[in-house]
């Protein structure tokens, strides 16, 4: 039988032999594999739940193959046992299903795959204790570096927790918009919305909600981004600059923080992302203006030292990292990182820090924020530039860790220009 191009194990084989650690995204791969072939919603969820399931814990599919199968193993008949066992011990789909279907779409590979397939059902009790004795790096499908790593600095059990907590697909929070009347009724009353009593304004809900979503009434992010611009505190009448603000989450806590009076200013490198930022910003009803700006090459434009020549009262700088605290969010990202990916980033994390500080008024306030939980990217690294700049002094500072707070890993650090 021939492989149907909309089938959806074959848009995920495809996806996932596309795929490279330094290419494209693979959500994006996903959307643009899943509009070409035309997929309903529900057929477009199986896609990525498939993409995302190998990805997730492509070590240990592939330390299950290594089992199964002896000698060498082309591309492609790789990646069809990797949806394979995906389905069958990840997903937990039922076993007739997730064999015949995957078989029936594997091409010349099918002999080959129905064979494995099978005997891993057979030996499914011993593939789960062979998860369990393996390495730790093995178990989550991290790189060994970062397990090594973090192990090290926080303990074997923390690790396990880790590595649990990246590997289980995140769940859909949103944020209420306080500048809309009627939005927090309206996310309150949506099926299945569950308020965070940790972070007002925040609800767990069971799947995006698209109608409220598209009248700016919420806005869908992990609570863990609220702590930078809570930290910063700005206030109506501020001049305030969100300066890598693409897609907007933090600028929107800002606007409504300030209730759109005073001046606030969203820069982004990337023109694309920053029409996105603006159609999310008129959603939301924020009053926003709006710049692109490569704030790691370039000092403040000439245009924004004359309309601001005294500087910002309040700058927020979320600045490019290692994302090591949204891994089950942004699955791609731990097979992009190598072990000299921290001092690669730091290079553009001091070098905008330095000159986001100097735009601050005096008595003006900065946070610098990541979503990476490793101490060479936060605390060690405004240690470092403050160290070397006088008249600036933190203030204060919050870790949100995964496996202790139960959110994604975030870093914000307060930062303020002396008088």
């Amino acid at each position: 039988m021939e492989n149907s191009s909309d089938n959806p194990r074959v848009v995920a084989f495809r996806v996932l032999s596309s795929w490279t650690p330094g290419g494209v995204y693979a959500e994006d791969l996903v959307e643009r594999a899943a509009q070409r072939a035309g997929l309903s919603g529900p057929n477009r969820g199986l896609v990525f739940a498939l993409v995302m399931a190998v990805l997730r814990h492509e070590t240990l599919l592939d330390y299950w193959i290594g089992h199964l199968r002896d000698g060498k193993l082309d591309d492609g008949a790789r990646v069809w046992l990797r949806i394979g066992l995906a389905q069958l011990f990840v997903m937990g789909m039922a076993p007739h299903a997730a064999v015949n279907e995957t078989v029936e779409q594997a091409g010349r590979a099918r002999g080959l795959v129905n064979a494995v397939l099978r005997r891993a059902l057979r030996e499914e009790a011993g593939l789960k204790a062979m998860r369990e004795h393996a390495p730790a790096y093995v178990r989550h499908s991290l790189p060994e570096f970062l397990a090594a790593k973090w192990e090290q600095r926080w303990g074997a059990e923390a690790l396990e927790k880790l590595g649990e907590w990246n590997n289980t697909p995140a769940p859909v929070f949103v944020r209420v918009n306080g500048l809309h009347a009627k939005a927090g009724a309206a996310v309150a009353a949506l099926p299945g919305a569950e308020p965070l009593e940790a972070y007002p304004g925040w609800y767990l809900v069971p799947e995006p909600p698209v109608r409220e979503l598209q009248a700016g009434n919420c806005y869908a992010q992990d609570p863990s981004t609220g702590i930078a611009p809570l930290l910063l505190r700005p206030q109506p009448g501020d001049v305030v600059l969100d300066a890598c603000a693409a897609p907007g989450g933090k600028t929107a806590m800002l606007g409504e923080m300030m209730g759109n009076r005073g001046t606030l200013v969203a820069t982004d490198n990337a023109a694309k992302r920053l029409e996105r930022l603006k159609d999310n910003m008129t959603r939301m009803g924020v009053t926003v203006e709006t710049m692109v700006h490569d704030w790691e090459h370039r000092d403040a434009p000439a245009t924004m030292r004359a309309r601001f020549p005294e500087g910002f009262d309040r700058i927020l700088l979320d600045v490019p990292c290692s994302n090591t605290g949204v891994l089950r969010r942004r699955v791609d990202v731990r097979w992009r990182l190598t072990p000299d990916y921290t001092a690669i980033v730091n290079r553009t994390q001091t070098a905008m820090l330095a000159r986001l500080l100097g735009l601050l008024k005096p008595g003006g306030r900065l946070v610098y924020s990541t979503c990476s939980i490793e101490p060479d990217e936060n605390a060690l690294l405004v240690k470092g530039v403050l160290r070397g700049m006088g008249g600036y002094q933190k203030l204060e500072e919050r870790l949100l860790l995964p496996h202790r707070d139960g959110t994604d890993g975030a870093y914000a650090a307060l930062i303020e220009r002396s008088a």
